[in-house]
């Protein structure tokens, strides 16, 4: 069958993505690439069944791929680095897939006729003059930019639309019987009743006595691996912030008195009141609705929307005695709650409902000068390391070493041993730790900036490897953990007891133990007061059974009450259908599209040219 057959619109989006991915090609082109340059008469990297696999295609396919990694991640990446990470594996498959869908529409007979190609190529603004209408000589020379002539890109175009048309066809035929997501909802969906208790370090009967130092060690070096210290970068630095600078800033009186003047509102705020007005037209409408609300007949909201008004249109948000005119002074005199009025206003007589008071905000005079004098001076700091940068780079550029930065500049020296995710000093800044990250022996300093404005510069001395932290550094974490497993050791001995006697005759009140009943946990949930893999071994038990688990510190005995299925009254439960659904079909397009390309592969043979591999993979290095 042909697929002009069909409806030219239909024809048209499933086509379109087609169009785009040509036309993108045509505006990046080849430039500054050469993938037109291969010589010799090898002309493809291999074929499926009679669809070739041009040099250039894959080339661009590659081109394309390694410029969409960089621009997702922000950084380079080499060609080398993208064999490492499997990319050109990937690609190369890609595009043997899509010759094979290629190969495959020619053998179902599925082709797109020439006026829907021709309305496809109109359609391309790369293709259109300034009148917005087609241009047979822009066609030309956008082509030809690409490397491409008519004939060449017609047929791609061609194939790319046809293609779309079965790949369209082979993920629409996803559909997935209702039962199997109900099944897997059945699964994720149902829930545990549990009634569970906990033991805690008060429920002791005596303290754990303190450990003897050959406890301690013993602990240590059985869980050598908590005490690990990571691989460290030992790094000289030299840095300049604004705050070592602070000390040094003089700020002019002057420019203290100006700056408080401009602020002073901020620091002199007059009492405020938080008020709605609902403004009417007349005195006699005013007065009424104020008798109906002293006789408790209505109330101020009802009075707001009998007017057709919302709160929000009435609201005047909180203001000042001035900003209320004439109606200040017993606004100002009511109390929080009350309805006062009628009163005038510029728009008429109102009612103002009082629903917050702010008593005056006054800042001692003293406290803000000191504000003032530090913003202003952490500003005049910032501007003063910026104007270090020029003088230090300029050294940095004629070979000068930290040390020498440190002595003939403000910047101050020091010496970190930095692994990811230490928090102190200069390691403390984002912009210090991504650097760090980076940094390799032998690397020249370079000058960069810190997120407060700081500078810094460094070089890598050596790597420290990993090793353990000595005990003495270490002897408090080391005694707590050790406390913390005596203390769930008694209490599992305790619990595990009870246990024993809850499978026989005793409940949990008889043994005195205070219960918690929860009726709905989830695999996904978590209760509170539980730790570790409490719920997941919640959901390996059958009902009735009572087990034994600890975390944080503690010991918890729990018993299944009931197996329940999933909520069908929660909001979450449908949502979580409807997700299995998508999730189950999205899965099963998927494996049928790969099931399909692997059927055509198969069929119609796939041939590799490693050596046109090669070539091509030689101009990316």
């Amino acid at each position: 069958m042909a697929a002009d057959k069909g409806p030219k619109k239909a024809k048209k989006t499933a086509s379109q993505t087609a169009v785009w991915v040509i036309l993108a090609l045509l505006i990046l082109g080849l430039g500054g690439f050469g993938v037109t340059n291969f010589s010799g008469s090898v002309q493809n990297i291999g074929s499926v069944g009679d669809k070739d696999i041009p040099v250039d295609s894959y080339a661009r396919a590659l081109q394309e791929e390694l410029r969409a990694i960089e621009a997702q991640t922000g950084q380079s990446l080499s060609f080398d680095q993208a064999q490492q990470l499997g990319l050109v594996d990937a690609t190369l498959s890609q595009l043997i897939t899509a010759r094979a869908f290629d190969h495959e529409t020619d053998v179902l007979g599925i082709s797109v006729g020439d006026e829907i190609l021709a309305e496809q190529i109109r359609d391309i603004p790369a293709f259109q003059g300034m009148n917005g209408e087609f241009d047979r000589e822009a066609y030309r020379f956008a082509l030809d930019r690409a490397g491409l002539n008519e004939t060449r890109f017609e047929e791609r175009l061609r194939e790319e639309t046809a293609r779309t048309i079965l790949q369209a066809a082979v993920a629409s035929g996803r559909s997935v019987p209702d039962t199997y997501a109900d099944t897997l909802l059945d699964y994720l969906g149902e829930r545990r009743a549990i009634t569970w208790a906990r033991l805690d370090e008060g429920d002791l009967a005596a303290p754990i006595p303190d450990p003897s130092e050959e406890d301690l060690q013993a602990f240590y070096e059985e869980n050598i691996d908590r005490y690990m210290i990571p691989e460290r970068k030992t790094i000289t630095y030299a840095w300049l912030t604004p705050d070592m600078l602070l000390d040094s800033v003089e700020v002019d009186q002057a420019r203290l008195d100006e700056a408080y003047d401009d602020r002073r509102a901020e620091f002199e705020r007059p009492e405020r009141r938080l008020v709605e007005r609902l403004v009417f037209s007349d005195d006699a409408a005013a007065q009424a609705a104020k008798e109906r609300l002293d006789a408790g007949e209505t109330d101020f909201d009802t009075l707001v929307e009998d007017r057709g008004l919302a709160l929000s249109d009435v609201d005047m948000g909180d203001v000042t005695r001035s900003q209320l005119g004439a109606a200040g002074e017993e606004v100002f005199a009511a109390e929080s709650g009350a309805v006062v009025g009628p009163l005038s206003t510029d728009l008429g007589p109102a009612l103002f409902r009082i629903n917050g008071i702010f008593p005056a905000q006054t800042t001692d005079r003293e406290d803000a000068y000191e504000m003032i004098r530090q913003e202003i001076a952490a500003a005049q700091a910032r501007r003063a390391v910026e104007a270090q940068m020029e003088p230090v780079e300029d050294l940095l550029a004629g070979g000068a070493t930290l040390e020498e930065l440190a002595s003939e500049t403000e910047m101050e020296i020091g010496t970190i041993d930095w692994y990811e995710g230490l928090q102190e000093d200069i390691a403390a800044y984002d912009g210090f730790d991504a650097a760090a990250a980076q940094l390799a022996e032998g690397d020249y300093p370079e000058l960069t900036q810190l997120e407060d404005g700081g500078i810094f510069a460094m070089r890598l001395e050596g790597t420290r490897p990993a090793e353990p932290a000595p005990l003495d550094e270490v002897r408090n974490r080391v005694r707590s953990s050790w406390e913390t497993q005596q203390t769930v050791a008694v209490l599992r001995a305790r619990a595990e007891n009870y246990r024993d006697q809850l499978t026989e005759t005793a409940t949990f009140e008889s043994l005195g133990l205070e219960t918690q009943v929860e009726e709905g946990v989830t695999r996904n949930g978590n209760v509170l007061g539980t730790g570790g893999d409490f719920v997941q071994r919640v959901f390996e038990m059958e009902p009735g059974e009572i087990i034994v688990t600890d975390g944080f510190g503690a010991v918890q005995i729990v018993r299944l009450d009931e197996v329940l299925p999933p909520d069908e009254d929660d909001a979450a439960t449908a949502q979580l259908r409807e997700g299995l659904r998508d999730s189950v079909a999205q899965n099963v397009g998927q494996d049928l599209y790969n099931a399909f390309a692997a059927d055509i592969r198969n069929r119609a043979g796939v041939r590799i040219d490693q050596t046109a591999i090669n070539a091509v993979h030689a101009n990316f290095r």
